[in-house]
């Protein structure tokens, strides 16, 4: 397995553990309406499962976002090796090492920590279509490009 197929296991990993306890916590949450609803009435009942609604709105969101976050991880071919930075890329910059994928948090494989940005954010669409040897500027600091795999 490359370093770059580690580090998107590595991350789809995490995406699961976060969809598998939304969807359990949702699942609690659709239980306890449920039983709340058997043995209660008036305006306590109400605010209760309102609380509850709301909640559950909250973690659906959270739990849809955590999917499109896998599915594009899923999509990246990080077998594919260019000369210029691209969605896939890992990139060493500066002092730090980036995976060009979704805005994730940082992780470490190996003793390397790896920090995951978007092509959308500010420094990954500067990044993007840059070579080796290449500077960017954001918010007034210089990256220099050191190494693309």
């Amino acid at each position: 397995m490359t370093f770059k197929q580690k580090i998107k296991q590595q991350h789809i990993l995490l995406l699961q553990d976060k969809i598998d306890v939304y969807q359990d916590m949702i699942s609690g949450l659709s239980d306890d309406a449920q039983n709340d609803a058997k043995g209660s009435a008036g305006d306590k009942h109400e605010t209760a499962l309102s609380m509850m609604h709301l909640e559950q709105e909250k973690l659906t969101n959270k739990l849809k976002e955590a999917i499109t976050l896998r599915d594009i991880l899923e999509k990246i071919d990080v077998s594919k090796t260019t000369t210029t930075i691209a969605l896939g890329s890992y990139v060493k910059v500066n002092t730090m090492q980036l995976f060009i994928s979704a805005a994730l948090p940082k992780i470490n494989i190996e003793g390397v920590t790896i920090l995951s940005v978007s092509p959308q954010s500010p420094l990954g669409s500067q990044l993007i279509g840059k070579k080796e040897h290449d500077v960017v500027v954001v918010n007034e600091n210089s990256f220099t490009i050191y190494e693309v795999l």
